[in-house]
């Protein structure tokens, strides 16, 4: 006999557990033949890192190291904006002081 592994979406997911939160857990496991220690596994998640933590495979450490990588990317955003500035100063600069010059590359 062969099982085969249900998939949850993060919105059943969240509403299962707000669906236990009215009606009972043992009624509302029941209901929709969950095992209880999938509830509170889905449950502890939740309570610890939101409705990212339902989402598949997502643990603390990976939410965390995501959280990092967006921020530095943010950063690099910022110094490429500012890059931007400096150069188009430095030119508009340049073309102030030399403006019968032709350049090759503007």
């Amino acid at each position: 006999m062969e099982t085969t592994k249900k998939q949850y979406t993060t919105e059943y997911k969240l509403k299962l557990i707000k669906e236990c939160a009215t009606h009972g857990v043992v009624k509302t496991l029941k209901k929709h033949n969950i095992y209880s220690a999938t509830f509170y596994s889905w449950k502890n998640k939740f309570e610890k890192m939101g409705e990212q933590g339902l989402s598949h495979s997502m643990t603390v450490e990976r939410l965390k190291k995501i959280q990092a990588l967006e921020e530095e990317v943010d950063l690099l955003k910022k110094l490429l904006a500012e890059k931007q500035i400096e150069s188009s100063l430095k030119d508009d600069l340049l073309k102030k002081k030399y403006p019968k010059v032709k350049r090759k590359y503007s």
